[in-house]
Order: structure tokens, then C-alpha cells, then sequence
């Protein structure tokens, strides 16, 4: 196992390092990736050579316009795959996504009601991201109501309330927007998901959430390898497994509603990393969390490198190009699915 985390991590950091590089050389204004590590290099804080080495624009558009941008891409693909591992992990079930408990849609009414009325900048930048953030962790409490009883928690009871309440938050939103004819496009624009005029700040939003939600999902790893055979068998060997199952679904829902209350509705990742990974190097999730957060880093930073470059200088919303990638790969899922339930018949 050991050596399977440092050979496939060590490979995935320096693919992610190269992709980070690459990603910021990409854009309107080319610059090569000389110039770019150079750049970089002089940002250390030993250092002091960007300034004097570089031109000053291009100092700009990789510290100032390009970094905080990749760095957010970095940091949300990190957070819905790590959020999509423990959804799986729980619900024992490699559909199951980081949408499956309707925070997406909790997310998505505090934003489009902001929008609406024209709240979205009561504090600047801050307005949209906290109060999805916070009109998303009610819809958890709610969905942890509805599927609660007797102190227990039934992963199908759960997974219908989550499915009942996104219905009914989506229709929701579906009905401001019928309502918003002037902002229309604004709220549309969210709903697909973007990380255009993202900056420091949104760094800063999502980066504590990742610090501490990391270290919590490898803690409950083993706990999650122990619940493929069943929650019985997981309490036979120890496991509270109400409590495992409230920690990890708290955990990975605050993960997902961060990365959405900045980034808007960024569909899929959190459904196609972590089963890569699962193909990749087996079902054991003290392998699959750590390398589903590399992982999903790289992937969101191209997908959001491709949504930025492919009709430059206009941009694709995020959320269309994690659909587009996403959705052929949970129909292959599906089919691959029931060609086994077929072949076990």
C-alpha cells in the first residue's frame, strides 16, 4: 500500500506541478514555459530576480490575473473529488456524487436570490460565496432530518431525501429565473459554473476548509474500506459506523458547498476522479482519498484551461466543459453497471 501512495502520488504531484505550469503559460498572451518557471522561481522568498529578469506585464499576468486562478482550480478540483470519494465510500455506491445531497441546489437558491434582488455585493466579493455557503449546509440539516430515525441513518432513506429536496431547490431556482429578466444571464452564468474574475480572496475561502477536511477523510479511510462489506460487518469490527457515516457526509457536503458557493454548479468531477482512481490503483480509500484530491486538481485545472482557451477570446462556462467530459463517462459507467448485473444473471 505504501508503496502504491508514493509511486502513483509522486508521479500525480509532478504531473499536477507540470500541469500548473503549463496552464499558466496558456492564454490570450503566450508565454513560454521558460519564462513562466522563471517567474515563478523568483517569487520564492529568497529570491528577487522576477522583477528585474521579466518583463513587468508578464510578471503581472502570471502573479496577478493567471496564479489565483490556477491555484482556485486547484483547490476546488481537490475538494469535489474529495468530496465525491467519501459520498462514494459511504454510500457504497461508485455513482454517487458530491450533488447526490442536494447542496448544489441549496447553493444555487442563495445565490440566485441575491442576483435577483441585487444583493450580490452587500459586502463585496464575499455576498454570493457565504450566504450559498450558508443556505447550502441548511439544505444538509434538512436532508439529515428527513433521513434520520430512531438516531439511525439509512443510506437509501438518505439518498431519497437528498434527491427529493435538490428536486424541489431546483424547481425553486427554475422559478427565479423565470422571474429574473434583466439578470437572467447572470444567474445562468453561475449555474453553469466559472472561475472567471475568481481572485486571492476565493483562494482564501476555499484553502481552510481543504486543510481541514483532508486529514479528516484519511482518518476515516480504514473505516470506509471496512464498509464495502456492510455496515453490519463494519460494527462487528469496531466501527461506529453512525458516526463515521455523520462525519464523512458532514465533511464532504462542507466541501462541496465551499467549492460551489465560488465557483457556481461545477457537475462530475467528483463522480469521474474518484473512480478513475478506484480503477486505477484498486478499492482501498487510504489510496483513493489522497490521490482523488491530486487527482481532481488536475483535472478541473485543464478542464478550466480548455474552458478558457478553446474559443478565446470568449470563455466556456466550466460547468458545460465537466458536463461534457463527465456525462459520456457516467453513461459508460451505467453501461458498464448493468452489462455486470446482466452477466451475473
Amino acid at each position: 500500500m505504501r508503496f502504491k501512495l508514493y509511486f502513483f502520488g509522486g508521479a500525480a504531484m509532478l504531473l499536477l506541478g507540470a500541469s500548473v505550469v503549463i496552464s499558466l503559460s496558456i492564454g490570450s498572451a503566450s508565454l513560454p514555459l521558460g519564462e513562466v518557471w522563471g517567474i515563478l522561481l523568483g517569487m520564492l522568498p529568497w529570491r528577487d530576480a522576477a522583477a528585474g529578469e521579466w518583463d513587468a506585464s508578464s510578471v503581472a499576468i502570471v502573479t496577478q490575473v493567471r496564479l489565483s486562478r490556477v491555484l482556485l482550480a486547484v483547490l476546488v478540483g481537490a475538494c469535489l473529488s474529495l468530496a465525491g470519494a467519501g459520498f462514494q465510500g459511504v454510500l457504497r455506491n461508485p455513482l454517487a456524487d458530491p450533488f447526490t445531497l442536494g447542496v448544489a441546489s441549496g447553493c444555487s437558491v442563495g445565490a440566485a436570490f441575491l442576483i435577483l434582488f441585487g444583493y450580490q455585493s452587500v459586502v463585496g466579493i464575499w455576498t454570493i460565496p457565504i450566504v450559498a455557503f450558508v443556505t447550502g449546509m441548511v439544505t444538509l440539516v434538512i436532508v439529515f432530518t428527513l433521513a434520520r430515525a430512531r438516531g439511525a441513518m439509512n443510506v437509501e432513506t438518505l439518498i431519497l431525501s437528498g434527491v427529493i429536496v435538490q428536486a424541489f431547490l431546483g424547481a425553486f431556482v427554475s422559478f427565479m429565473v423565470s422571474l429574473s429578466a434583466g439578470v437572467v444571464n447572470e444567474i445562468m452564468f453561475w449555474l453553469m459554473g466559472s472561475l472567471s474574475s475568481r481572485g486571492w480572496e476565493h483562494v482564501q475561502i476555499v484553502l481552510p476548509f481543504l486543510i481541514v477536511g483532508l486529514p479528516i477523510l484519511i482518518r476515516y479511510a480504514q473505516p470506509l474500506n471496512l464498509f464495502i462489506f456492510g455496515e453490519r460487518h463494519a460494527a462487528h469490527m469496531g466501527i461506529h459506523v453512525e458516526r463515521t457515516k455523520l462525519i464523512v457526509l458532514l465533511t464532504s457536503t462542507l466541501l462541496t458547498a465551499v467549492a460551489v458557493s465560488v465557483t457556481g454548479v461545477v457537475g462530475f468531477v467528483g463522480l469521474v476522479v474518484p473512480h478513475l482512481i478506484r480503477l486505477l490503483v484498486g478499492p482501498d480509500y487510504r489510496l483513493i482519498i489522497p490521490l482523488s484530491a491530486i487527482g481532481g486538481s488536475i483535472y478541473l485545472l485543464w478542464a478550466d484551461t480548455l474552458a478558457r482557451t478553446a474559443l478565446s477570446p470568449k470563455e466556456i462556462p466550466l460547468g458545460v466543459v465537466t458536463a461534457l467530459i463527465g456525462a459520456p463517462f457516467f453513461a459508460y459507467l451505467l453501461y458498464r453497471r448493468k452489462m455486470k448485473q446482466g452477466g451475473a444473471a
